[in-house]
């Protein structure tokens, strides 16, 4: 392990440690500092494009064939992708998710995707219910701009009841169940909203190319 991914591991720990637990209107924690800010800032200057909306938005797979992923490619470019995989997929963090937020990630597969939302993005409520056993939205933007750009929390009749804070280095965590509705009011954004999407996904996950270690499932 590179010691910048060890320094990943002990960023996101933690964070883990020091986050704050909300119950209302389902449990989910608020983190901050997940990442060194050498990290971030590595990952904040990625050279990926922004893709394109085309007047279509909603849900993000209405864009599949333009979404960016800590595959292998990337992580063999980038080695910043590399280190925050590796960070990931290491057992004390993969652990500390098991115990701290109540999930099982035994036999599921790490996957980390790379958002840049641009304006007039926007999504419907979802739950992220079905073959995600562990989903935390973890936001990058340094732009002012971007503070009340947090993603918008549901309540199990889809009401708007609350925003979480878009700072850098912050996340949203839950572990999807069938009340976790979550997506993003539309509203103006100005210039790109940037963070990172993390799942630990179930065998059951077809596109085996978005995966960071497809070959690796995680272990208890």
């Amino acid at each position: 392990m590179t010691s910048a991914s060890e320094q990943a591991v002990q960023c996101l720990l933690n964070s883990f440690d020091a986050g704050e637990r909300r119950d209302t209107p389902y449990t989910h924690w608020h983190l901050t500092d997940c990442l060194s800010e050498e990290l971030l800032d590595e990952i904040l200057a990625l050279p990926f494009d922004a893709p394109e909306l085309k007047g279509v938005s909603g849900k993000r797979e209405l864009h599949n064939k333009t979404r960016t992923y800590f595959d292998d490619e990337n992580q063999e470019k980038f080695p910043c992708c590399a280190a925050f995989s590796q960070a990931l997929q290491d057992k004390r963090v993969t652990g500390r998710v098991e115990r701290h937020f109540g999930t099982n990630l035994d036999g599921t597969y790490l996957r980390i995707e790379y958002a840049q939302d641009i304006d007039g993005f926007w999504l419907e409520p979802h739950s992220d219910l079905g073959v995600k056993n562990f989903s935390m939205l973890l936001y990058l933007s340094k732009d002012g701009r971007h503070k009340d750009l947090g993603t918008d929390i549901y309540d199990a009749g889809k009401n708007h009841v609350a925003r979480s804070s878009f700072e850098p280095g912050a996340a949203l965590v839950f572990v999807p169940s069938d009340i976790t509705f979550h997506g993003f009011e539309p509203r103006t954004i100005e210039g790109v909203r940037k963070s990172v999407i993390i799942n630990y996904v179930t065998d059951e996950w077809r596109e085996r190319e978005q995966l960071a270690f497809p070959d690796a499932p995680i272990s208890s």
